[in-house]
């Protein structure tokens, strides 16, 4: 994919994140968090899915976009190479993204909004 067409997935990104949060551009980086810094909530999340859907016409796994089972993947799942397990489950997040989400877990939710970014490209 283009540099181009990641700065339109960006701008787009965003422009849903304003819209659904009512929040300003300058509030919004890639590397905030959406549930801790912009406290988003699940029906916000919900109209986040709705509205990559509409814009970007792609099929949205939700639990997939949002992370919601990455816990529960890593309880379950052998912890000898959380790493592998994880770069499985969510192919479109990096590995160097992945070391961060492990190493920021005791944190809370961990979604960024450069993960919604990555998503979108990868489901493209």
């Amino acid at each position: 994919m283009s540099k181009d067409d990641m700065e339109t997935i960006q701008e787009t990104i965003y422009e849903i994140l304003r819209d659904i949060l009512d929040i300003e551009k300058k509030d919004i980086q890639l590397e905030t968090f959406l549930i801790r810094d912009l406290d988003a909530e699940s029906i916000d999340l919900l109209e986040l899915a709705v509205s990559i859907n509409q814009q970007f016409n792609i099929t949205v796994n939700e639990d997939e976009l949002f992370l919601r089972k990455l816990r529960l993947f890593l309880e379950t799942d052998s912890l000898d190479n959380p790493e592998k397990i994880l770069q499985e489950k969510y192919p479109f997040l990096t590995s160097e993204r992945i070391t961060q989400i492990l190493e920021d877990l005791a944190d809370g939710p961990v979604l960024k909004v450069k993960d919604i970014i990555h998503y979108v490209s990868y489901t493209r």
